[in-house]
């Protein structure tokens, strides 16, 4: 082929590239989402800490950066999509992330770790005015149940369906390593791992201020069998159910669990902390709430926490059950993007040890969000 001839060539291949081009950015504009980007930060006044062996009285000051993005588009048929990831405090790393997708008819779809799952919806519902008291001390065994579905799980919503003028909404949830971890994009966890897979399964039931959920987690326990060795070990467990009433500005909830991790092996002293999913037995208990709505800006509420640890001991010199109580107020008044709240709770027998301190924390926090 002589030069001009190639150049020729060339040259309209560069127009048909071009126009190619073109037209797929075209095609794409038509399509586009958007990005959002929302954060907050907090600083904090602390006295007192809630560890799990002792009440160390101390104060401290310290600071919450968070920050968010939220991409978010539509196709043609009306499905919606949507990408989350959230950054930890340090913003040198990721804390949790999902991919969203939500079609007219049949329910949505949630790919992601650490956010999203299932389980989310249901511990520790009851009413508060600043957060969870599984925020303020990490001892709270409610707010570890399902936890473990957190690993790239996927979750299904269903629409909600009416009946008897109830609106009822279902949640399913599946992980293919239930560890709580995350596996990075194209990796594969290890398959020698104490946990298998991992199931959730959850219903929503709305009548008027009344709400109901119920919610269960079980994930495989590979643990009973190492080796040539079979222990007693049993696949785990988890469970919860709430209910939550709301009176104008006044709203009231009650909520209780049941974890067992399926595991065995010597029961722990009454005073010694337990570690869950380490301690053999089983942890239930239960969790109320009240809050009041004093005005549009202004909030109050208080929260009771009782959870008994029982190690399933049946010699003769059985191992007694351990209660862990825990009283929390809390307030919240908010100007705008500006925000003060505070909380003073009390925990007795921290980690179900009889031996511990008892611990008060109070912290007062101003937030701002943008």
């Amino acid at each position: 082929m002589n030069t001009n001839k190639k150049e020729y060539f060339m040259n309209n291949f560069k127009k048909v590239g071009l126009t190619a081009l073109a037209g797929s950015l075209v095609a794409v504009s038509a399509h586009a989402g958007e990005l959002t980007v929302t954060g907050g930060a907090n600083i904090t006044l602390k006295h007192g800490t809630a560890t799990s062996t002792t009440n160390t009285s101390g104060r401290g000051i310290g600071t919450d950066k968070d920050v968010a993005f939220t991409g978010s588009g539509e196709l043609d048929n009306g499905t919606t999509f949507t990408v989350f990831t959230a950054s930890n405090d340090s913003q040198t790393n990721l804390t949790s992330g999902f991919i969203s997708i939500a079609t007219p008819s049949f329910g949505s779809f949630l790919f992601g770790h650490h956010s999203g799952a299932a389980h989310y919806k249901y511990d520790e519902e009851v009413p508060q005015a600043y957060e969870q008291i599984s925020d303020i001390t990490p001892t709270v065994t409610q707010n570890k149940v399902g936890d473990f579905m957190d690993n790239n799980h996927i979750t299904y919503t269903s629409p909600t369906f009416e009946f008897g003028g109830a609106a009822i909404t279902f949640d399913l949830g599946y992980a293919s390593d239930a560890n709580d971890t995350e596996t990075g994009d194209g990796g594969v966890p290890a398959g020698a791992g104490v946990y298998g897979t991992g199931q959730e399964a959850g219903v929503t039931i709305k009548y008027d201020a009344l709400q109901l959920g119920v919610y269960g987690a079980e994930r495989e326990n590979k643990a009973h069998v190492s080796g040539a060795a079979v222990d007693a070990s049993q696949d785990e467990f988890n469970g919860v159910w709430y209910a939550k009433y709301s009176m104008g500005p006044v709203s009231i909830g009650y909520s209780e669990f049941y974890v067992d991790a399926g595991v065995t092996g010597t029961a722990v002293a009454t005073d010694a902390p337990k570690t869950l999913r380490t301690s053999h037995g089983f942890t239930e208990g239960h969790q109320m709430g009240i809050a009041f709505n004093v005005n549009e800006n202004f909030s109050i509420s208080y929260t009771e926490s009782e959870e008994t640890y029982d190690a399933q001991d049946d010699a003769s010199t059985a191992i007694a059950d351990v209660d862990q109580e825990i009283d929390a107020i809390q307030f919240a008044y908010s100007m705008g993007g500006m925000s003060v709240k505070a909380y003073q709770m009390d925990v007795t027998n921290p980690a179900f040890d009889e031996d511990a301190d008892d611990s008060k924390v109070t912290e007062i926090a101003l937030g701002l969000a943008f």
